[in-house]
């Protein structure tokens, strides 16, 4: 997962003149990429323990699959070039939230929104940003629940607070970000409006139909729930039964049931 730091990015990262100071700024590079592992490793660890607590409760997994990425150093860079930043490490870390990302597929949307409130709600996790692109998509129909969080990493020299950005969106919107990405679409000037429109008709399609699965793993919950809740009392009325004929057959009153 370790990034490797090409010769273009150094060539234009604020280094120093000399070989020294650019091996210098190369380790602490290094050091802040590390720091964004470490960071992913802390969220997708908390990530895999809320999911396998839900199975445990519940029988089902509310993720799919977790993805994670740290941002390339040439990514790094043209971000911070198009927003006018200055390229300097304190600047890196301050102006951007998205150098680590975990993106996390769920089944159904309700699970977007849990396992948004079970990993916010926790007490070494800080909440810094929350855009929900469900309710409000994009232009393009792009659909998405994003959080900031800060999470805090404990080095030899103490702790540092890094943000990492999660998302977490159905693998129905993941089909759709998926082919969205594949298409390249930003690339060509001409009839860009009418692919977006094509694009946004497209999502439209796929969310009614995540709407629709999770309508039926509702219902079909709901009927798992009632045999469940049946079961059970069925089981109680079997048990005070056998106890009234035990007390009966003690009593000299009853038969025994068992012969």
């Amino acid at each position: 997962m370790t990034q490797s730091l090409g010769y273009e990015f150094f060539n234009r990262y604020d280094v120093g003149d000399t070989p020294e100071e650019f091996i210098d700024a190369a380790d602490k590079f290094t050091e802040m990429i590390c720091w964004y592992e470490s960071a992913i490793k802390e969220i997708r660890t908390k990530l895999e323990v809320l999911n396998a607590e839900f199975k445990a409760k519940k029988s089902r997994n509310p993720i799919e699959t977790i993805k994670t990425r740290v941002k390339s150093p040439m990514s790094i860079y043209e971000k911070m070039e198009r927003r006018g930043y200055d390229i300097t490490l304190d600047s890196i870390m301050t102006s951007l939230h998205d150098i680590a990302g975990v993106r996390v597929i769920c089944p159904f949307i309700d699970d977007i929104y849990s396992v948004a409130e079970m990993i916010t709600q926790q007490d070494d996790i800080t909440l810094i940003e929350k855009k929900d692109y469900i309710e409000n998509p994009k232009p393009n129909g792009y659909r998405s629940l994003h959080l900031v969080l800060q999470v805090p990493i404990f080095l030899s020299t103490g702790k540092r607070m890094i943000s990492v950005e999660v998302q977490i969106r159905t693998i129905a919107m993941d089909f759709w970000a998926s082919l969205e990405h594949q298409i390249h679409y930003k690339k060509f000037k001409e009839d860009k409006v009418e692919i977006v429109e094509q694009l946004a008709e497209c999502a439209t399609v796929i969310y009614e139909t995540d709407l629709k699965m999770q309508s039926i793993h509702k219902e079909l919950f709901s009927v798992k729930e009632l045999r469940k809740e049946y079961s059970a009392r069925q089981s109680e009325y079997e048990k005070m039964y056998i106890n009234k004929c035990r007390m009966e057959k003690l009593n000299g009153h009853g038969r025994d049931i068992y012969t």
